[in-house]
């Protein structure tokens, strides 16, 4: 039976078919284990009950300390982790419980990942042409001749000379790895891209180039992208939609404009004070908020609201009951009391 507070959560309905993606309630809890039987003793949560949804064609950024559970969303939803609890509705069809066959078959190819570190996620004993025909070797698309077409065209629209072909990872730089995983996530013509903090590794000048470049990729193919990281301005830069995660769940989620120029959440305000930004003459001095403590532990959450222990704003209710993440404005979403509807 379907709480209230569930209902609350699944803002997100089966008629809304313009969305290519739907999540509700995801939860990603990994066990703690001590002892020489290697008994449970705990869980770290650190997906706890996150709710969103994005539209066919959209970018939306997913921001947050580091911790709070933002990358370990994008590999539940790409099902690298086995959600514990929750949906995730893609195209309509629940995936979040089918068979690794299944997905492989049905849903692989249209959901890829760009990871932070490309070198890593790339074996290097592999030339370029074999990482990226794999993909497609894999799924059975095209034949010999038409894979090799579609190799000197992924290279040629991630800006590489057809002669990298036969050059292994270890040949090429930071920026130029990262396009390589761009080019491996478009080999199978994807409809979703999870972006996982794809320019943090990256020299300021490299993170402009493949920012650029994904936003071309995106308005030439209609990809839709799950923008994760750090960044608050490159997530400005590239998003439609922006998300704020805590000790893994969402704390706010808007439309970038409604986020950044009115953020309503204690948290996401700030986040967003620390940002640097040019001061008008004659313009008041932004203050500065300054959170109070240390990220407690997702193994050992606070009770009701997970930000109370750092929050300037708390009441005695935050210390006891979890606020419901809903709609406060039109496609505004928060979890906190502050805004709560009776």
């Amino acid at each position: 039976m379907t709480t209230t507070m569930e209902k609350q959560h699944n803002f997100v309905t089966a008629k809304d078919s313009e969305y290519l993606l739907e999540v509700n309630n995801l939860k990603k809890h990994f066990p703690i284990k001590a002892g020489i039987f290697q008994k449970t003793v705990g869980h770290v949560k650190a997906v706890d009950g996150i709710s969103l949804h994005v539209k066919k064609g959209e970018t939306l950024g997913i921001v947050g300390e580091s911790g709070c559970g933002k990358s370990t969303a994008g590999r539940t939803l790409i099902r690298l982790y086995e959600p514990t609890d929750g949906n995730i509705i893609f195209k309509g069809r629940d995936i979040s419980r089918m068979s690794e066959r299944e997905l492989s078959r049905s849903v692989r190819k249209n959901i890829q990942m760009i990871f932070q570190d490309p070198y890593a996620s790339m074996n290097p004993r592999k030339t370029l042409k074999s990482i990226l025909s794999e993909p497609m070797i894999t799924h059975n698309m095209y034949d010999r001749k038409t894979r090799e077409e579609k190799l000197a065209d992924l290279l040629d629209r991630v800006g590489f000379n057809p002669s990298f072909i036969n050059r292994y990872p270890h040949e090429f730089s930071g920026g130029q790895r990262q396009r390589i995983g761009i080019a491996r996530a478009l080999a199978l013509n994807p409809e979703l891209i999870i972006a996982d903090e794809a320019v943090s590794a990256l020299d300021v000048s490299i993170q402009a180039q493949i920012v650029n470049l994904m936003e071309d990729l995106q308005e030439e193919f209609g990809l839709t992208y799950i923008f994760i990281s750090h960044d608050l301005s490159i997530v400005r830069h590239i998003s439609d939609r922006v998300g704020v995660m805590y000790l893994g769940k969402m704390m706010e989620l808007a439309k970038k404009s409604d986020l950044y120029d009115d953020p309503l959440h204690p948290y996401t305000q700030a986040l967003l004070s620390a940002v640097p930004v040019p001061r008008k003459k004659g313009t008041a001095k932004r203050e500065r908020i300054v959170l109070k403590g240390e990220l407690p532990s997702p193994a050992n959450p606070p009770t009701g609201c997970v930000f109370h222990t750092r929050c300037p704003a708390a009441m005695d209710i935050c210390r006891k009951q979890v606020p419901i993440f809903q709609e406060v404005k039109p496609e505004h979403y928060v979890a906190c009391h502050l805004y709560q509807s009776n």
